[in-house]
C-alpha cells in the first residue's frame, strides 16, 4: 500500500529536474517502459491519414504500402538508437548533442530542435481541437466558431498540464492513453469495415521508383524523423546498466507498430473512397470520422484526441528542455507554459485562417526534416562510435572535453543542410519554392525524381557519413581522457 501510494504522489508531483543530470537515486525503470510513452503518442488517428498521402505521390496499394511501413520502421529504429544516449548521460537529447557539437555550438540544433517540437505540438493540438470540433458539431452541439473555441481551451489545457507536471505523469497517462486508444482503435477497424472495397486495390497503377523512394521519405520525415530530436528525454531516466538493445526494440517496436496497422488500414479505406481520400487533406480525422455512425463519434473523438495530445503532450515537455539546453533562464514549468501560448497562436491560425491543413504541413515537415535528418544522422554516427558513457559534468562545462564550439560538427550540419534543401521541391507552400535548386541535375523541378525528396536521406547520410568520418578522431580523444583519469589513478 505504502508503495502504491509513493508511486501515485510521484505522478502528481511537480517535476523539479530541469535539464541537470540526473542523479544515481533517481534513475529507474526498464527498457520495456518505454513501450508506453512511444506507443501512446503514436496510435494517434492522424496515422490512417497517411494512407491517402501516400498514394498522393502517384504510386500503386502495394508500393504505397511497402513505402510507407518501411519509412515507419526504419525511422524509429533511428528513434531507438539515439535513446541509448538518454542512459549513457541521464541528460536531455540536446544536452548530450554538446559532446557532438561543443556546449555552446549544441545551441545551433538545440535552436533546430525547439522549433521542431514546437511546429509538431502546434500540428498535433490543430489536428485534436479540429477532430473534436467536428464531433461537436456532428452530434448538434454547437457549430461556426464556438466548437473551435471551446475544443481549443481543452485540449490546449491538457497538454499544459501534463508538461508541466512533466516525467512521471506523463509516463503514467501514455500507459492509459495506451489502453484506452488501443481498445477503441480496434472498435473503429470492425465498424469502418465494410467502407473497405477489396476489389479497388488494384485500381491505382504502379508508379516508379522516384514516386516510391518520395513516399517512403515523407513517411520517414513525417514519423521517426520527427521525435529523433526528443528520444533520449524518455530514456535518460534509465539506469547505465539498462541493455542497448532493450532501449532500440521497446522503442522501435512501441512507436512503430500501431502506425503500421493504422497506415495500412489507411490505405484500405483510401484507395476504397476517393472522396474520402480528397477530404484527408482539409481535415484528416474528421474525414475518417465522417465514415462512422453518430452513436460512435464520441468514443472515436476521444481515441483521436488522446492519441494526438500524447504526442503532443512529449512535444511540450521536450519543447521546454530545449529551450533550456539553448541557454534560457527559465524554470522548466516556465519554458512549458510559454511553449503552451506559442502553440494557442499557431493552433487559432491553422484553424481559423489557414486554407487547408496538409500544406503548411507538409511544407514544415520537408524544409525543417532536412537539417534534423543531418543532426538525426550525426548523432546516430556519435552513439556508434562511443565505447564510454558521455561525461556527464563536461556536458555542462565550456573548458571541458567536448569544449565550447566543434567547427567540423556545424560545418557537417550546414553542409548537409544546403545539399538536402537543394534536393526536394516543396510546392505546399508558396514561401519554400526556392528549394530544389540541385534539382537540375536530375531532370528538373518537374522531373521524376522531383517529387522523391531525395533531399531528407541525403541530409540523413551526409550526417552519418560526415560523423563516421570526420569526428571519429574526436571521439577516440574525448573518451581517452577516462583511460587518463584511470591510470592515474
Amino acid at each position: 500500500m505504502v508503495a502504491k501510494e509513493t508511486e501515485k504522489s510521484s505522478a502528481l508531483a511537480v517535476e523539479e529536474q530541469g535539464i541537470d543530470i540526473i542523479a544515481e537515486s533517481e534513475r529507474k525503470g526498464k527498457p520495456s517502459s518505454l513501450f508506453w510513452p512511444w506507443f501512446a503518442a503514436n496510435i494517434s488517428v492522424l496515422a490512417m491519414s497517411y494512407g491517402a498521402w501516400a498514394l498522393g505521390f502517384g504510386i500503386s496499394f502495394w508500393q504505397a504500402g511497402i513505402a510507407a511501413c518501411v519509412g515507419v520502421v526504419a525511422s524509429f529504429l533511428l528513434v531507438g538508437i539515439i535513446s541509448i544516449a538518454g542512459k549513457r548521460g541521464n541528460a536531455p537529447t540536446m544536452v548530450i548533442t554538446r559532446a557532438i557539437f561543443g556546449v555552446e555550438g549544441a545551441k545551433v540544433p538545440a535552436a533546430m530542435s525547439w522549433i521542431a517540437t514546437l511546429g509538431w505540438e502546434i500540428s498535433l493540438t490543430t489536428t485534436a481541437v479540429l477532430a473534436m470540433s467536428s464531433t461537436i458539431e456532428a452530434i448538434g452541439l454547437g457549430s461556426g466558431a464556438a466548437p473551435k473555441i471551446v475544443s481549443t481551451i481543452i485540449v490546449v489545457g491538457l497538454v499544459v498540464v501534463a508538461g508541466v507536471f512533466g516525467y512521471d505523469l506523463i509516463m503514467r497517462c501514455q500507459q492509459v492513453i495506451t489502453i484506452v486508444t488501443g481498445i477503441v482503435t480496434v472498435g473503429f477497424f470492425i465498424l469502418a469495415w465494410g467502407n473497405i472495397d477489396f476489389s479497388a486495390i488494384g485500381s491505382a497503377p504502379a508508379g516508379n521508383l522516384p514516386a516510391v523512394l518520395g513516399c517512403c521519405f515523407f513517411v520517414m520525415t513525417g514519423f521517426g524523423l520527427g521525435w529523433v530530436n526528443i528520444a533520449a528525454d524518455y530514456s535518460r531516466y534509465l539506469p547505465r546498466k539498462s541493455s542497448n538493445g532493450g532501449i532500440v526494440f521497446w522503442t522501435t517496436f512501441g512507436a512503430s507498430i500501431a502506425n503500421v496497422f493504422l497506415i495500412s488500414y489507411g490505405l484500405l479505406l483510401a484507395i476504397s473512397n476517393s472522396d474520402l481520400s480528397e477530404k484527408v487533406g482539409l481535415d484528416p480525422v474528421g474525414a475518417m470520422a465522417s465514415i462512422l455512425p453518430t452513436w460512435y463519434l464520441v468514443p472515436f473523438t476521444l481515441v483521436a484526441v488522446l492519441g494526438l495530445m500524447s504526442g503532443a503532450i512529449m512535444d511540450n515537455y521536450s519543447n521546454g528542455l530545449a529551450l533550456l539546453s539553448f541557454g534560457v533562464k527559465l524554470p522548466r514549468t516556465a519554458a512549458a507554459a510559454l511553449t503552451a501560448v506559442l502553440t494557442v497562436i499557431g493552433v487559432v491560425y491553422v484553424t481559423f485562417f489557414s486554407d487547408t491543413f496538409i500544406g503548411p504541413f507538409q511544407g514544415f515537415l520537408i524544409t525543417l526534416g532536412v537539417p534534423m535528418a543531418v543532426w538525426a544522422g550525426m548523432f546516430v554516427g556519435d552513439v556508434l562510435m562511443r565505447k564510454r558513457d558521455y561525461a556527464s559534468d563536461d556536458l555542462y562545462n565550456p573548458s571541458g572535453r567536448y569544449g565550447t564550439w566543434n567547427v567540423k560538427a556545424l560545418a557537417i550540419l550546414a553542409v548537409g543542410t544546403i545539399i538536402g534543401w537543394g534536393l526536394v521541391v516543396n510546392t505546399a507552400a508558396s514561401w519554400l519554392t526556392w528549394q530544389g535548386y540541385f534539382l537540375a541535375l536530375f531532370g528538373g523541378k518537374d522531373g521524376v525524381w522531383a517529387s522523391a525528396n531525395l533531399g531528407v536521406i541525403v541530409a540523413l547520410l551526409i550526417g552519418l557519413l560526415g560523423a563516421l568520418i570526420l569526428q571519429r578522431g574526436d571521439v577516440a580523444k574525448q573518451e581517452s581522457l577516462d583511460s587518463d583519469a584511470t591510470a592515474e589513478i
